[in-house]
């Protein structure tokens, strides 16, 4: 019995016609080793147009069409992919979520995954037919369609792997692998050859878009071996391994950064035990992610309480926050719009000093302020002014030596 291979194809990879004739013939390839499931995403830019046509009948249309609208994308794709397949000898056939029954919690445009059943993908590859399957999408106990929220094919490929036990999961898109930090801010940024799982989850979380954190969050947790490669060009890409290799190789693995940060700060807040709960514990419920947190230290009996959060969720949590207003009973709400995340990532963190001092050395001879500062144990985060980025991120990339 041969081995099963998940491969996923992004958007941009199923982008044109000749794009998915090119992805048909990287499976074809595959096929005669391996037993492949693929899973696709829309192609490149369509959800981006699903998105405004559903925005021209309302700022906010309801959920549940609006997750009915954009899943449509990925069955496009499916089944070209399916024809393109046919039309080099290969048989295969296209499968919606609903078809597999990939059961989704119902929180609309964030489903999260509650149950793959294989045995319609085990059917297919049993009487030797690739499925295609869109992902992306599940549906609900009642049978709704759901999304997963961006970069959600990634999270649908790792699941499938996951349940069918494949021995890895391919995530195939326009660049050749994982590299210490985006080229397109540092061009000497090095493409890595493994990076370990820990690292990618930090990684992931912290701004790199290479690979969604919920698809790393399932390979980790059910052990499944993620390569990261490009459908433009041969190459063994990154692999994620679950195991630490390397290691004292060096202190930093990868600095990743996001730029759409918002920042709050209740100022003058009741310190009181449950405070922080009475404050996070809304978001929480409301499915706001809340980031880098920070809580002075008490003067007469109040605090400032600052955290970050996505300006996607700006408007829910300003609201939230208001709203809250009489019952924490916190003097001003100061809200910057201006901030971005820097993060310095690596498992040689845990047993080599010295990593923060290097790193706000940098940062001071390059004239960046630091705002707030958070770490564990593999990673430091810092908040800066949005607009010291890319200056942040390549001095930290030279005083590390990544390039090399």
């Amino acid at each position: 019995m041969t081995d099963i291979l998940v491969q996923k194809f992004g958007g941009t990879s199923v982008g044109s016609e000749e794009r998915i004739a090119a992805v048909a013939k990287i499976i074809k390839e595959a096929s005669v080793t391996n037993s492949i499931v693929v899973v696709v995403s829309a192609m490149s830019g369509e959800t981006n147009r699903l998105i405004k046509l559903a925005k021209s009948f309302g700022d906010n249309p309801s959920k549940r069409e609006f997750d009915a609208l954009i899943s449509t994308g990925e069955k496009v794709s499916a089944a070209l992919l399916a024809m393109a397949l046919h039309q080099i000898g290969v048989d295969a056939k296209s499968y919606t979520a609903s078809q597999i029954a990939m059961k989704t919690t119902d929180s609309y445009s964030k489903a999260r995954i509650l149950e793959v059943n294989s045995l319609k993908i085990q059917d297919a590859l049993d009487n030797g037919i690739i499925p295609i399957i869109t992902g992306f999408q599940g549906i609900t106990e009642s049978g709704d369609v759901t999304t997963l929220g961006r970069g959600g094919s990634d999270t649908t490929a790792v699941a499938i792997a996951a349940q069918m036990k494949a021995k890895r999961c391919d995530i195939y898109t326009d660049v050749e692998g994982i590299y210490t930090t985006d080229p397109r801010v540092v061009p000497e940024a090095k493409k890595l050859d493994s990076i370990t799982m820990e690292e990618m989850l930090e990684l992931s979380g912290q701004g790199a878009k290479v690979i969604q954190i919920r698809a790393v969050e399932f390979a980790n947790k059910y052990k499944v071996p993620v390569r990261v490669l490009s459908s433009f060009k041969p190459g063994n890409g990154t692999l994620i391994s679950l195991e630490e290799n390397d290691m004292e190789n060096g202190l930093v693995s990868g600095i990743a950064f996001q730029k759409d940060q918002i920042k709050y700060t209740l100022h003058g807040v009741s310190d009181t035990p449950g405070m922080a709960y009475g404050i996070l514990g809304p978001l929480s419920d409301a499915n706001i992610e809340v980031d880098v947190i920070v809580q002075n230290v008490s003067v007469n009996g109040k605090t400032d309480f600052t955290f970050t959060t996505s300006k996607d969720d700006e408007t829910a949590t300003t609201s939230l926050i208001e709203s809250m207003k009489s019952s924490l009973e916190f003097d001003d709400l100061l809200i910057d719009s201006n901030i971005s995340k820097v993060s310095l990532v690596g498992v040689g963190m845990r047993t080599h000093a010295g990593i923060a001092s290097t790193a706000f050395k940098a940062l001071s001879e390059n004239g960046v302020n630091i705002q707030m500062i958070s770490t564990s144990e593999i990673k430091i985060t810092i908040v800066i002014n949005e607009n010291n980025v890319d200056n942040a991120v390549k001095a930290l990339h030279s005083a590390f030596k990544l390039e090399e």
